[in-house]
């Protein structure tokens, strides 16, 4: 059996320049009015060059944000939950013309991420998109804050992707293409792959949820988010260090591949874990574990709301489908974990595992017992989480220094 499709079913669409038409577009953009973009936009240009947002050519127009904000769908019929935009300030497009060129600048260091052939500019109603997209305008909501400060015109237009933003520099191997994962699972003999969705380090409900994945399908993409989290998460790279302890300790070989994706979280619940189904199929995934609260933040939706998502799109929207696993935790009376779907026992025999409450207790120094983690993984986060308290300790320090 074969990978799936990637979406669109017009085969990979990276829009990376190599060689010397890279190096030719490099010079010319040189030239070109520059526009600094934001770090969200920044993940999805990467995306764009990498084939990730297979079909997309670039920055959406004001008619495929209509149609994706109020039913999912671009202008050309193809299913796409969330918009994939690009904005900046009225001065500023002001002084940029329909039909010119704009070269597209890395906020953090200068470099030309990408060229863009302007093809429209236009304004959007953002409380409506945060409406349809989050399910709520509070400002208080990480995406709304992102999207409501945004710049009040969107620029559209296909683009030509000119730099991976170092993400191969600074995360090596782990940083793999749609092409390079598709190859990885065809060496292995993949053709049904479920993809982990995560932003955290893996405990024992994240490893059970792998292995439930791997006795129905040939292996999982466990796929780490690389791009901007909220502040008090865990850094990509001490996260990647902790599964791959993990997975070298406590699932068979060649049944996981750790990879990560340049993307910001959104934290769109239910609407970005139908964008993580569909970038996934791009990776060459057939399913995706969706768990409780999948993308999710705070209580802006139910537990799982994202479950139900899957249900409500037409049934050839996407080929990957959603692989739905219930409330996981470790039940003391089964002596192992288990699910809302197969435990019986009570609250009180449960102990609820979760990121949030993991950082809590490795920030505060408690005591974390072993049904939660596994040593070797925690091993690892109280290294971070020591190396935090005595780089503060020298801030306090030094400030004290700076206040005699």
């Amino acid at each position: 059996m074969a990978l799936v499709s990637p979406h669109g079913g017009v085969g990979l669409k990276p829009l990376l320049l190599e060689g010397q038409a890279l190096k030719a577009e490099l010079l010319r953009a040189q030239t070109l009015p520059k526009v600094i973009v934001s770090s969200r936009e920044k993940g999805d240009i990467i995306m764009l060059g990498i084939g990730g947002f297979t079909p997309l050519d670039g920055f959406m127009t004001h008619g495929d944000w209509q149609g994706v904000c109020d039913g999912m769908k671009m202008v050309n019929g193809l299913f796409w939950p969330i918009p994939i935009t690009l904005s900046t300030s009225r001065a500023i497009a002001d002084g940029l013309k329909t039909g010119s060129e704009i070269a597209l600048i890395d906020p953090e260091n200068g470099e030309i991420l990408a060229t863009m052939k302007l093809t429209e500019k236009y304004a959007i109603d953002k409380a409506h998109e945060c409406a349809m997209v989050f399910k709520t305008t509070d400002l208080e909501h990480p995406g709304v804050k992102m999207v409501m400060e945004q710049g009040d015109i969107n620029l559209a237009g296909p683009l030509k992707v000119l730099s991976q933003g170092g993400f191969p520099e600074k995360y090596g191997d782990q940083f793999m293409s749609p092409k390079q994962t598709r190859a990885l699972f065809e060496s292995y003999g993949w053709s049904k792959v479920a993809a982990f969705q995560t932003r955290n380090p893996m405990h024992r409900s994240h490893e059970y949820l792998a292995k439930v994945a791997i006795e129905v399908c040939d292996g999982v993409l466990i796929h780490s988010l690389l791009g901007n989290l909220k502040p008090g998460d865990i850094p990509a790279e001490v996260r990647s260090e902790a599964i791959g302890v993990l997975t070298e300790k406590y699932f068979v070989g060649k049944t996981v591949v750790q990879a990560g994706y340049p993307l910001d979280m959104r934290y769109a619940g239910p609407r970005e874990a139908l964008l993580h189904a569909l970038f996934r199929q791009n990776y060459g995934c057939s399913h995706q574990i969706v768990g409780r609260d999948h993308a999710g933040v705070g209580s802006y939706y139910g537990p799982f709301d994202a479950h139900h998502i899957f249900e409500q799109i037409p049934k050839d929207a996407l080929e990957t489908q959603a692989l739905k696993i219930d409330w996981t935790f470790w039940c003391f009376k089964c002596g192992g974990m288990a699910s809302a779907r197969t435990c019986p026992h009570p609250e009180g025999d449960r102990l609820l595992l979760s990121g949030t409450k993991l950082r809590k207790m490795l920030s505060e120094g408690s005591e974390v017992p072993a049904e939660f983690s596994r040593p070797e993984v925690l091993e690892v986060l109280r290294a971070y989480y020591a190396g935090l308290e005595d780089s503060q300790k020298v801030e306090v320090k030094l400030s004290g220094h700076s206040a005699r």
